[in-house]
């Protein structure tokens, strides 16, 4: 995870680490541009890359004490964005993650 995306969610670890009751699910989503030669051999596809995303944000939360039997990791890949793809600006803003707080 870099490190803008750490402190932003870093801000939200009190909050959650004292969360009783609730499933804590992070989405992981991609645009729809093809996995780059450089990525392919470690992410396949898209659903991978996103797949990649949630996991490394869960494994933060757990280590900053996000109880880890609360935290559920899915992957949307490319296939629910919130903006266009058809610019660079819409697809970085589908370059995301997103945390989902659900009653258990």
């Amino acid at each position: 995870m870099h490190a803008k995306g750490r402190n932003t969610v870093g801000k939200a670890v009190p909050t959650l680490v004292s969360l009783t009751g609730h499933w804590i699910d992070v989405q992981g989503y991609t645009d729809n541009e093809p996995i780059g030669p450089a990525l392919r051999g470690r992410y396949p596809t898209n659903w991978d890359l996103a797949a990649a995303r949630a996991i490394d944000v869960v494994r933060y939360l757990q280590a900053q004490g996000v109880d880890a039997r609360n935290l559920v990791a899915e992957s949307f890949g490319e296939f629910q964005p919130v903006a266009s793809n058809a610019t660079p600006q819409g697809r970085a803003k589908n370059r995301r993650i997103d945390i989902v707080l659900r009653a258990k």
